[in-house]
């Protein structure tokens, strides 16, 4: 349904004050909208204030203040009144190259982060969902051809985790089996606070074989087996 004068002249009043008090992180006031060229009074301007404030959109921050938008008049801002440059060619492949070297998930963020810091020039932040426990349910490993495997994890909430390994000596079948059932053996159930030990465990008992990219340890006490996704995808 198209909007009307009055909604789109309530918007245009609330991206004056997201864009003014982005720029100034100062209380946005109703004689700052009307100076910006918006074409109506003041009067009118605290009109739509009051109904952008009673919808949840800005809130003022004292009586004597202008207005500061809030998180729900930050995201009507970006999904409707922000205009977004379209990304040219150079700069999609640029990010896509950036980014198609990433091993992981936590790497993918991790890049993203980074190159949102340096487009910006400001600083960037990410976080993660809130912790909790997350259990094993199912650890598999596949063969894909000689000397590459795919380790696959779920989680009992249903998170799926996969990884592309290259090996230095090739497994048959019989040793990738062998190998898949040693990790379940020891990492049953295993959750994202015994993961750590239960890898350490896997990877210092005995083995019916010893493949060079099972027994892969650093000499460093606090490091883990490069191989083995567990700690990053129960974590």
């Amino acid at each position: 349904m198209a909007r009307n004068s009055a909604q789109n002249r309530r918007l245009d009043v609330l991206r004056a004050i997201v864009t003014q008090y982005v720029a100034t992180r100062e209380p946005v006031g109703s004689k700052a909208i009307a100076a910006g060229g918006l074409g109506v009074s003041s009067a009118t301007i605290r009109n739509d204030m009051a109904v952008l404030e009673e919808a949840g959109l800005i809130y003022q921050p004292h009586t004597s203040a202008g207005r500061v938008p809030t998180d729900r008049g930050y995201r009507v801002f970006v999904d409707r009144l922000a205009q977004i440059k379209p990304m040219t060619t150079p700069e999609r492949q640029a990010l896509e190259t950036f980014l198609s070297d990433s091993v992981d998930i936590d790497d993918v963020v991790e890049r993203s982060v980074r190159l949102l810091a340096q487009v910006t020039h400001q600083v960037a932040l990410v976080q993660y969902p809130g912790s909790r426990v997350r259990t094993l349910k199912h650890l598999e490993v596949l063969g894909l051809t000689p000397g590459r495997v795919l380790v696959v994890v779920i989680t009992a909430d249903g998170e799926v985790g996969e990884r592309t390994l290259s090996l230095d000596t090739p497994l048959d079948d019989g040793q990738l089996l062998a190998v898949r059932d040693h990790l379940r053996a020891h990492c049953d159930a295993a959750t994202s606070q015994t993961a750590p030990s239960c890898v350490e465990a896997a990877t210092a008992s005995p083995r019916p074989a010893r493949p060079t990219w099972l027994a892969e340890r650093s000499t460093s006490a606090t490091s883990r087996p490069s191989w083995m996704p567990l700690r990053n995808r129960l974590s």
